[in-house]
Formats: structure tokens, sequence, C-alpha cells
């Protein structure tokens, strides 16, 4: 049996059975939630390796579940919404969602989601085995902590910016096009995915960057991808 405990949030039962009856199937260890406060106790509680959410729950929305657990958890959210609008998604990802599946969604795309996540996990869980530190400019990296600074002030990411982060330290001064990147972070090139990418660069750029439109750290090629530059000490 997997060793990974998936968290189920949805309150539509037919839709919560479909996911719960795919996750058993596949040796999944899973628990479930209604409600947006159940939710959030069930990861204080249980601190399950991934969380599937629907955004459309009784209570609270589930964004502010997302912002709520982001404020002390970086457990991997995969939202899982009949809400299609792009502003939906953004407003899920930038509150700190790693993934989001639209409904109505095929089993097939649900578990490659769930095989990626538990991928990243692995790549998180082996960076100690990696180089100590990364130094560029103000920029520093302590893959060994999972954290990353700029000057003396610690950098707040989700963990997909912290993926996208180290992924572009690591091939600093190379242009990395946007099918490299997702392939690298998500395991794959899926339909929305660059869109989600834009999403992403966006938020860390501006935790990165003390001028907006005159980058120092990551430079956009447009219409192909995103490269780290090289920055002197000062």
């Amino acid at each position: 049996m997997s060793k990974y405990q998936i968290l189920v949030v949805e309150d539509d039962a037919p839709v919560r059975n479909l996911i719960t009856t795919t996750l058993k199937a596949h040796d999944y260890r899973f628990i479930s939630a209604v409600t947006g406060e159940s939710a959030v106790m069930e990861t204080a509680t249980h601190n399950p390796d991934i969380i599937l959410l629907d955004l459309g729950l009784p209570d609270i929305d589930g964004v502010e579940v997302i912002e709520r657990i982001r404020s002390w958890s970086n457990v991997p959210i995969i939202v899982i919404s009949a809400r299609s609008e792009d502003t939906d998604k953004i407003d899920a990802l930038d509150a700190g969602a790693d993934d989001y599946l639209t409904k109505p969604f095929s089993v097939e795309e649900l578990l490659a989601r769930i095989r990626v996540t538990q991928r990243r996990l692995v790549l998180m869980q082996n960076t100690t085995m990696q180089e100590a530190v990364f130094v560029n400019g103000q920029l520093r990296i302590d893959y060994a902590a999972n954290c990353a600074f700029l000057g003396d002030e610690e950098l707040h990411l989700t963990p997909i910016e912290y993926k996208l982060l180290c992924l572009l330290a690591r091939n600093i001064g190379k242009v990395l096009t946007h099918k490299f990147i997702t392939q690298s972070v998500w395991g794959s090139s899926w339909e929305n995915d660059v869109a989600s990418l834009r999403v992403f660069m966006a938020t860390l750029r501006k935790k990165l960057e003390s001028t907006p439109g005159s980058p120092q750290y990551i430079q956009t090629h447009i219409g192909i991808g995103y490269r780290m530059l090289k920055v002197e000490n000062s």
C-alpha cells in the first residue's frame, strides 16, 4: 500500500466517492472532509502528504482554505473545481495551490497529477543530497533547509515557486523553454500548464525583483521561456 496519505475535500458525494474509490483501487491511503473548516482541522491533525480540494464548499470558500493552510504548511494542494474561468484558477494558484484540475476530469489525469506531485515530494526530500548553498548576487538558496533568502530577508515562497527558483538556479545562464520547465516541475505539458507557469513566475518575480519591468534575476524570452541571469555581488 502507498505510504502517501491524501486528504479529499469534496462536499459532492458522487464526486467524493469517485475520487476515494479511485484512490483505494490504486492503494492510496485517504481521509475525507466535506467542509472547509474540517479540511483545515484534518490537515492540522493528520498532516496529509497531498490535498485534493474542491473550491465550492458549503461553509468557506476553497481559496480561503488554501490561504489558511498555507499560513503554516507547504503540503501540496491540487484544486479540483467546476470553476473554469482563468480568474478562478489564478486566484487559487496565487493563494498557494500547486495544481488545478477542472471538472469534469478524467480519472487518468487525476492519477497522473498525483504521481507528478509524489515525484516532486521525493525530489524535495532529496535536496539534501545536492549542493548545500547557491549564491547569485543577493539571492541565496539553502537547499538543505529548503529555503531562500534575498539579502538577510527570507523569501516566503510556495512549493512551486521554490521549485521554479531551484530549477532556474541549477541552470543559471541557460534559457529554459516553457516545455522544459513545465515537464520538470509538473512532470507533463498539459494544455493549461504554460498559463499556470506564467502565474507562478509573476508571483516569484514580485518577491525577487525590486523594480517591476526591470528584471535583475529572471529574464523572460517571449514565446520561448525564462532564464536566470548572473548577478554581481553588491
